[in-house]
């Protein structure tokens, strides 16, 4: 429509302008005329088409513009679905590593426990052979109301043997069975209070309070291992349950604080990564060490 009025505009533009001539003359200027302007029409026309075709060309490049960038939207939210995935699934397989290691340390307790009891039992063994030696040797003189070749029964012991109690109580505790467990790890530390493993039986105290939930009691028998067995297998264990222990008593500053520094004590492992997952999660930022920090682990 706008071809045409256009069309009809440049021919009644030179119709105006075109000079008077005679009438003779009329005939072949007016066959002129239109032949121009039926050229400028053809012209006009092909410009039109061509423009057509040209906007239908930027049609086309517009909307696959718009469907790449849909098809670029949504490989965004996929990757960052997976990405969420790919973290959620790195922090369960990091608990799940660090639950086997903690299992694979109560095992090694375990077994080392073990092996104390049979060299404690072998030196039994030597001990009987020299007593057998003892008596078979010329008697001395007989302790009144003692008969001939009587043996004096040594005294009862006033507690097991470290290695059986210790064994018994982490047998317990492996087994879910915490009240005995509790209770064998008290009767440890009263007993055997300055052995390699009393830091580790109070490790395992704190750790069932905190499993049941009295984090007030967890906190102060977590910090009993850190002031008195600073030295200990457990103390990177303990420090990280004690910044737990902050945190679910809603002390969320101090429990921050904790955690930072087991980072910076402890910055390589499995604790410090733990502790690091745990800040993320409560958007704290984690101000640790990178240097390496060696510990045994039993």
């Amino acid at each position: 429509m706008r071809m045409r009025k256009l069309t009809a505009a440049v021919l009644l533009t030179l119709m105006m302008l075109a000079p008077v001539t005679p009438a003779f003359a009329v005939s072949k200027e007016i066959i002129q005329l239109q032949t121009q302007v039926q050229d400028l029409a053809d012209r006009i026309a092909k410009m039109q088409q061509t423009f057509d075709e040209r906007m239908g060309v930027m049609r086309s490049l517009v909307e696959q513009s718009t469907d790449n960038v849909n098809k670029l939207a949504d490989g965004v939210q996929t990757m960052q679905r997976t990405l969420q995935q790919q973290n959620t699934d790195s922090q369960a397989k990091i608990e799940q590593v660090s639950g086997q290691i903690q299992t694979l340390n109560d095992s090694i307790d375990e077994l080392k426990a073990r092996l104390t009891k049979t060299s404690k039992q072998l030196e039994d063994i030597q001990s009987q052979q020299q007593n057998l030696q003892q008596q078979a040797a010329p008697q001395g003189p007989l302790v009144p109301g003692q008969a001939p070749g009587a043996v004096v029964a040594p005294p009862q012991a006033s507690a097991p043997p470290a290695d059986v109690l210790y064994n018994n109580a982490l047998r317990d505790y492996n087994a879910a069975r915490y009240d005995l467990a509790l209770q064998q790890f008290q009767d440890y530390l009263h007993y055997y209070p300055t052995t390699d493993l009393a830091g580790n039986a109070q490790f395992y105290i704190a750790d069932m309070e905190y499993r049941a939930g009295s984090f007030e009691a967890a906190v102060k028998d977590f910090d009993k291992v850190l002031e008195q067995f600073p030295g200990g297998n457990k103390a990177a264990a303990s420090q990280l349950k004690k910044g737990y222990s902050l945190l679910e008593l809603g002390r969320k500053e101090a429990g921050v604080r904790e955690l930072n520094s087991l980072i910076n004590r402890y910055p390589r492992s499995i604790e410090a990564t733990q502790a690091r997952e745990r800040l993320h999660k409560l958007g704290a930022t984690a101000t640790g060490a990178h240097s390496s920090t060696h510990r045994t682990t039993r």
